[in-house]
C-alpha cells in the first residue's frame, strides 16, 4: 500500500508518542524531520533508523525567531511536509499550597504559544499552496479541569479551542488541521504523576493509533476509546457531580482532607 505521506515535520520528537510515531513514520518509507530542544536526542532517535529516513532540526518552539527560521528551512526548495505533527509539551503538576505565577508562564510559554508560534510560521505556506496537513497534540486534560492539572490543563484546553476555532477557516481553504486527545500514555511526563491512571497504553501502541488517526478525515483524534469517551461523558456533568467523582477517582478529596486535619 503506498503511503499517503511523503514526507513530515513532527516537533517533540525527542520523547514518547513523537519518538515513536517519527520512527514509525521512517519505518513506513517516509522521510522525517524531527524537532525538540534536545539535540542529543534527536540524533539517538536518528542513529536508530539508518535507513537514511531522518532528518534532525533541533527547536525552541518557546523560541518565535528559532520558529521561523527553522519554518523557512523546511520550505526551502518548495518542500513544505505533506503533514506537520506538533507534539511539545511540558508537564509539572501544580497543587493548592504551591500556585507558582512563573510555572504557569512556562507551561503555557511551551504548551499554547509554541503551537501558535509553528502555526503562525507554517500555515501561510499551506495557504499559499491551497493544501496542507496540521496535527496538534493536546490531551483529555483539556475537557475539564482535573486536581494537580492546574498549570497543564488550561493550556491543553487552550490548544483544543484554538484548533476548533481553526479548523472551519482553514478546511475552506484546503488545509486539513487535527487536534489529538490521548489519554494516558506511560511517557516521562506521567511518570511524574502520583495518582493511578487507568487504561495506560505504550508509546509505540499511542503512536500506532495516533498515525491511523492521521489517515482518517477526522477532526478530532482521541485513544484509548474506552478512556476518552469516559471523559467526554464527565465534561457534561452538573458540577456537583463531576467534582464528587473525580474527587474520589484523583484522590484529591482524601488529600483534602488529610492537610486539613
Amino acid at each position: 500500500m503506498n503511503e499517503p505521506f511523503r514526507t513530515a515535520w513532527i516537533i517533540g520528537a525527542s520523547s514518547g508518542i513523537g519518538r515513536e510515531l517519527a520512527k514509525l513514520m521512517a519505518r513506513a518509507g517516509i522521510i522525517v524531520t524531527v524537532s525538540a530542544r534536545r539535540g542529543d536526542a534527536l540524533e539517538e532517535l536518528r542513529s536508530q533508523c539508518p535507513n537514511g529516513k531522518i532528518y534532525t532540526l533541533p527547536l525552541d518552539i518557546a523560541d518565535p525567531d528559532a520558529v521561523d527560521k527553522a519554518a523557512k528551512t523546511m520550505e526551502q526548495g518548495d518542500r513544505l511536509p505533506d503533514v506537520v505533527v506538533i507534539a511539545s509539551a511540558i508537564y509539572e503538576a501544580a497543587a493548592v499550597d504551591d500556585l507558582d505565577p512563573s510555572l504557569f508562564a512556562k507551561v503555557m510559554t511551551v504548551n499554547y504559544l509554541g503551537v501558535v508560534n509553528l502555526l503562525s510560521a507554517m500555515v501561510p505556506g499551506f495557504l499559499a499552496r491551497g493544501r496542507g496537513h496540521v496535527a496538534v497534540v493536546a490531551s483529555v486534560a483539556g475537557y475539564r479541569g482535573l486536581p494537580l492539572a492546574a498549570a497543564y490543563g488550561p493550556t491543553k484546553a487552550a490548544v483544543i479551542n484554538l484548533c476548533e476555532s481553526l479548523q472551519p477557516e482553514l478546511k475552506a481553504r484546503g488545509v486539513h488541521l487535527q487536534v489529538i486527545n490521548p489519554g494516558f500514555v506511560d511517557t516521562p511526563m506521567t511518570r511524574k504523576n502520583s495518582f493511578a491512571m487507568p487504561f495506560m497504553i505504550s508509546p509505540e501502541d499511542a503512536a500506532r493509533r495516533l498515525y491511523r488517526g492521521l489517515l482518517s478525515r477526522r477532526f478530532e483524534i482521541t485513544f484509548p476509546k474506552r478512556f476518552t469517551w469516559f471523559l467526554k461523558l464527565m465534561r457534561i456533568l452538573p458540577y456537583g457531580l463531576y467534582f464528587r467523582l473525580i474527587g474520589t477517582m484523583t484522590g484529591a478529596s482524601q488529600r483534602g482532607a488529610e492537610k486539613q486535619s
